[in-house]
C-alpha cells in the first residue's frame, strides 16, 4: 500500500540520504562531489541577478543554495523552480541544434531539485529533475520525471545498506527455475556469464563469483543518476536511477528505471519510442527502437533490440539483433539474429553466430513436470521455420533444423547437418554435412558477415567466427567415429559384414547397402536415420585436412614452415578439447587453469579475469596452429616426423581443390536463384530481374570468394618454393 507524507517545505531537496545511512564526518553530498569531476570555481548568486530571476518567474526556496560561475546569464532561466543544492555550469548566448530541433541554452519551465547542471545546457520542459548530474551541452526536452533514489544501484546486481536481499537482481539465464542466476554488472561479457552457470555443484568457485562481483561496488548509498555530454533526451515519461554516457540519443521512452546505458562519441547508442527497459545493463553501441520491452537483462555492444522484442531474464551477446520476437531465461552468445513476431527462445545456451527463423519455438518447457529444462546449442544454430523442440536438447555446431514439430529430447553430436522429422516413416532424419553439400553460399558467407558486423572499439576477447576452428574440428572427429560406430552396427545387424569393416564400407565406393542408423540421439523408441555416411565420411576428412593447410598459410612465413615442418617433428602429441566461452574458444585446460586461478584467489576480480580473456586471446592463434598439426597428423595416421615433400605437395594440391570447389559450389547454390522458374515468374524480364535483385556477376560476396581464391593460390605457390 502507497503512502503520502507531510515534510516541510523547506526540506525538499534535502535529506537524500536517510540520516541512518550517513557515515560520520559526511555530508549527503559527499558522493555527489566524486561523481561531479569537475574542477569549476562556483559562487553565490548576487541581488541582482536573484532580482532578475524572480522577475523571469522563477523560484526557490533558498537561493544561497543555487550556485553558479562567472559565467552565469540569469536572463536564460524562466519559469522554473529550484530546491536544495543546484549547482550551474557555464553558460553562453548561445542555441544547441540536434538534428532539426534547434533550442536556446538555459533552463526553461523546469522542476530542479539538487542537480549538478552541466555548461550550455538546454533543459525545456523538464517537469521533474531531482538528484542528477547533467554533462556538458546535454539536451533535455520534455521530459516528465527524472528522479534518483539513495540506493540507486544502475542495474548492477548489488545491495546498499538497508536493502533485503530479497530485493537484488538476478539475471536467471540459461534455467527458468533460476538455478543458474547470476548477478550482472556492468562490463560483464557473455564469457563470464558463461563460466558463472556452469559448475554450480562447486559452490567454492560459485562464491568467488559472487564475491567478486561485490567488490566491484560500494554498498553505501548517496550516488546521483548521471548524464553524460552531449547526450539528447526528448518527449520521454519517466527515467529513474540512470547511468547515461555521453552522445547517447533518447526519444519518446515510457520509461527507464535502474540502467546502465553505455556510449561514447565513437561508440554512441540510441533508445526510441515506446520502450520500457527495467533493471539492466546496455553496451556502447547499441540501438532500442519502438515498443521494445526489456526486464532483467544485458544488452552487449553494438546490439540491437527493435520493433517490440522481448528481452527478459537474458544476456545477448555483442553485434546481435533481436526483432519483434520473445527471449526468455537465456544466454546467447554474439552474433545472434532472430527476426519475426512470432519466434520464441526460452531456457536457451545459444553459442552464437545464430540465427532464429519465423515460427520456431525453441519454448517453454511446460511439456514437463518443472521448469527446469534446457537447451545448448553449438555456434551457427539455425532453427528453421515453425520448429518446435522438446527441452532438455543439445545440438552441435552448425545444426539446420528444418520446419516440424519435434516431440522428443534430442542430442545431435554432428555438426553440419540438416536434422528432420520424417513424419511418414516415423523417424529422426540426420544427414551430416548438409551445409557443404547443398548450401555453400549461406555457410561460407556466416564468416565474411560475422567479420563485417563486429563494430566493437575495444575487442578484449578474440571472437572466432571461421566455420572451420578448433571446436567444429573436433566435432568432426568426435563424428567421424560414431558413422564408423553406426556402421559398424548396421554391417553386424544385417549380415552383410562378410569380413567387412565399418572404415573399409565407408573408404569404399561399393559394398552392400545399409541401413545406418544413429545410437542414444533422439529419447524415442523411433529410428534415427543417417543419410549420407560414406559422403559426409570423406568430405570431413577432407575438411579437417583443409583445415590443417589454412592454418599453415595464415599463420606461418614459408621460412618458418621450413624449419618448422620440414625438419622438427610436433612438440605435442595430443590434440586438445577447445570450449566456446562467450565466443572466444580455448583450450579446456587453460580454462580449468583460470577457474583454479579463481577458486585460490589468484584471479581476484573480474578486472583480472577480463585480463585472462585478452592474455588467452593473444595466445589463441598459436594454439589453433597446433591444434590444426596434431589433427592434420590424426586424420592422415601419419606423424610429423613422417612427413616429407611428397605429403606437402599432395595437401596443398588437394587444398588447392577443395578452394576451388568451395568457390564453385559458393557461385552453383547462388545460381539456383537465378535460374529457378519460380523465383524468376514474378519478373517481366531477366533484364527486371537483375534490376530487383542484382546481377550475380555482381554480387560482391562471389568476388570476394573469387579475390580468395587468388590470394590462396598465391600462398600456396610461396610455400610450394620450399618444397622444391
Amino acid at each position: 500500500m502507497g503512502y503520502v507524507n507531510k515534510i516541510p517545505l523547506s526540506r525538499i531537496g534535502y535529506d537524500f540520504i536517510p540520516a541512518e545511512y550517513l557515515k560520520e564526518g559526511r555530508d549527503e553530498y559527499y558522493f555527489r562531489f566524486q561523481q561531479q569531476k569537475s574542477d569549476k570555481t562556483y559562487r553565490n548568486l548576487t541581488e541582482e541577478e536573484i532580482q532578475i530571476l524572480e522577475a523571469n518567474a522563477n523560484e526557490s526556496t533558498n537561493w544561497n543554495d543555487v550556485l553558479v560561475t562567472d559565467r552565469f546569464l540569469p536572463n536564460q532561466i524562466k519559469r522554473s523552480k529550484f530546491y536544495g543544492l543546484v549547482r550551474i555550469g557555464d553558460m553562453e548566448e548561445v542555441y544547441l541544434e540536434y538534428r532539426d530541433i534547434r533550442l536556446a541554452c538555459g533552463i526553461y519551465n523546469s522542476h530542479i531539485i539538487s542537480c549538478d547542471l552541466g555548461d550550455c545546457i538546454a533543459l525545456h520542459q523538464v517537469r521533474y529533475i531531482a538528484h542528477f548530474i547533467v554533462g556538458n551541452e546535454v539536451i533535455l526536452l520534455n521530459v516528465n520525471e527524472m528522479e534518483t533514489s539513495s540506493s540507486a544501484k544502475f542495474g548492477n546486481g548489488i545491495l546498499k545498506e538497508g536493502d533485503q536481499e530479497e530485493s537484488r537482481i538476478y539475471l536467471e539465464v540459461c534455467n527458468e527455475n533460476g538455478n543458474r542466476k547470476v548477478l550482472p554488472f556492468d562490463g560483464m561479457q557473455a564469457a563470464d556469464v558463461y563460466l558463472w552457470t556452469r559448475n554450480r555443484q562447486d559452490k567454492v568457485l560459485q562464491e568467488r563469483f559472487f564475491e567478486m562481483t561485490n567488490k566491484c561496488f560500494t554498498s553505501e548509498r548517496g550516488f546521483y543518476s548521471e548524464i553524460g555530454d552531449r547526450t539528447v533526451i526528448k518527449n520521454s515519461h519517466t527515467i529513474k536511477n540512470v547511468k547515461i554516457g555521453s552522445d547517447a540519443y533518447i526519444k519518446g521512452v515510457n520509461k527507464l528505471k535502474n540502467i546502465t546505458v553505455n556510449s561514447t562519441s565513437e561508440a554512441y547508442t540510441q533508445i526510441g519510442e515506446g520502450c520500457e527497459l527495467v533493471n539492466g545493463i546496455i553496451g556502447y553501441g547499441c540501438r532500442v527502437f519502438y515498443g521494445v520491452k526489456a526486464v532483467r537483462f544485458i544488452l552487449s555492444s553494438y546490439s540491437q533490440l527493435k520493433y517490440g522484442a522481448r528481452l527478459i531474464n537474458s544476456f545477448l551477446g555483442d553485434n546481435s539483433t533481436i526483432s519483434c520476437c520473445e527471449v526468455l531465461n537465456s544466454l546467447i552468445f554474439p552474433a545472434h539474429e532472430q527476426h519475426h513476431n512470432n519466434s520464441f527462445l526460452c531456457a536457451s545456451l545459444i553459442m552464437g553466430q545464430s540465427n532464429m527463423a519465423a515460427g520456431a519455438t525453441v519454448g517453454s518447457n511446460h511439456n514437463s513436470r518443472g521448469a527446469d529444462g534446457e537447451i545448448i546449442a553449438g555456434r551457427g544454430f539455425w532453427p528453421g521455420l515453425c520448429v518446435s523442440l522438446k527441452h532438455n536438447s543439445r545440438f552441435a555446431s552448425y545444426s539446420l533444423i528444418v520446419k516440424g514439430d519435434f516431440q522428443h529430447e534430442m542430442d545431435v553430436r554432428i555438426p553440419f547437418s540438416l536434422i528432420s522429422n520424417d513424419v511418414k516413416n516415423d523417424q529422426l532424419v540426420i544427414v551430416p554435412g548438409y551445409w557443404f553439400m547443398y548450401n555453400m553460399y549461406a555457410l561460407m558467407r556466416n564468416t565474411n558477415k560475422f567479420l563485417s558486423r563486429d563494430k566493437r572499439q575495444f575487442k578484449n576477447q578474440y571472437f572466432e567466427y571461421d566455420i572451420l576452428a578448433p571446436d567444429t574440428i573436433n566435432e568432426l572427429f568426435d563424428s567421424l567415429k560414431e558413422i564408423e560406430s553406426a556402421v559398424a552396427l548396421a554391417l553386424s545387424k544385417g549380415g552383410e559384414g562378410n569380413g567387412i569393416d565399418a572404415r573399409s564400407w565407408l573408404n569404399s565406393p561399393s559394398g552392400p547397402v545399409l541401413e545406418v542408423l544413429l545410437q542414444n540421439t533422439e529419447f524415442s523408441k523411433r529410428k534415427v536415420a543417417l543419410l549420407k555416411p560414406k559422403e559426409s565420411y570423406a568430405l570431413f576428412k577432407k575438411l579437417i585436412r583443409y583445415y590443417a593447410v589454412c592454418q599453415v598459410l595464415e599463420l606461418l612465413s614459408p621460412d618458418d614452415f621450413d624449419k618448422i615442418l620440414l625438419h622438427n617433428n610436433l612438440s605435442i602429441s595430443v590434440r586438445a578439447s577447445f570450449v566456446n566461452v562467450g565466443g572466444q574458444l580455448m583450450p579446456s585446460y587453460k580454462m580449468e587453469r583460470l577457474l583454479d586461478a579463481i577458486r585460490s584467489e589468484e584471479v581476484a576480480s573480474w578486472k583480472d579475469v577480463h585480463a585472462q580473456y585478452r592474455e588467452l586471446s593473444g595466445e589463441y592463434l598459436e594454439d589453433k596452429l597446433a591444434h590444426a598439426l596434431i589433427s592434420l597428423a590424426e586424420v592422415t595416421e601419419r606423424q610429423s616426423n613422417t612427413w616429407d615433400l611428397d605429403f606437402w605437395h599432395e595437401l596443398f594440391d588437394e587444398a588447392l581443390e577443395t578452394k576451388k570447389w568451395i568457390c564453385d559450389e559458393i557461385r552453383k547454390t547462388r545460381e539456383k536463384d537465378y535460374s529457378n522458374p519460380f523465383r524468376m515468374m514474378v519478373y517481366n524480364s531477366p533484364e527486371e530481374m537483375d534490376e530487383v535483385v542484382g546481377k550475380l556477376s555482381n554480387n560482391s560476396f562471389i568476388n570476394l570468394q573469387d579475390e580468395e581464391l587468388r590470394i590462396f593460390k598465391e600462398k600456396l605457390l610461396r610455400f610450394s618454393t620450399v618444397l622444391k
